[in-house]
């Protein structure tokens, strides 16, 4: 478990490399949109992916393998909780880091562009 531990964590930092090399950071600004960019890039669509597998995973145990044992039901079941967790979690942290996007303002730095918004309706003359 230690090595898996040690062969993850230094795979993650290779992998991650090149995006603090080439980020071209110059203000607090450009480390938050690129923290934010990284979550929501990279991150959450791995995670969605596993949480994914595994709750396929629970279905395959439950309907497949679980049609004459109940215990491989019960595991299945529980891989099947287990994905519909990951899945609540990584829509929640999406769902913040979108927030926190929108309310700090990171990767927006020229503020709205467009002008005044309309509905599309002449009023007056």
């Amino acid at each position: 478990m230690k090595k898996a531990l040690v062969f993850t964590s230094i795979a993650s930092a290779v992998l991650a490399l090149p995006l603090v090399s080439l980020a071209a950071v110059n203000n607090i600004s450009d480390v938050g949109s690129l923290i934010i960019n990284t979550i929501n890039n990279i991150i959450v669509p791995v995670l969605f992916a596993i949480a994914f597998i595994v709750f396929l995973c629970g279905v395959f145990k439950v309907f497949i393998l679980g049609a004459n044992s109940e215990e491989e039901k019960g595991k299945g079941k529980t891989l099947m909780l287990w994905g519909l967790v990951g899945f609540f979690i990584m829509v929640s942290v999406w769902g913040l880091v979108n927030i926190l996007t929108g309310t700090i303002g990171f990767g927006n730095s020229s503020g709205p562009s467009g002008g005044v918004p309309s509905a599309g309706v002449q009023v007056g003359g």
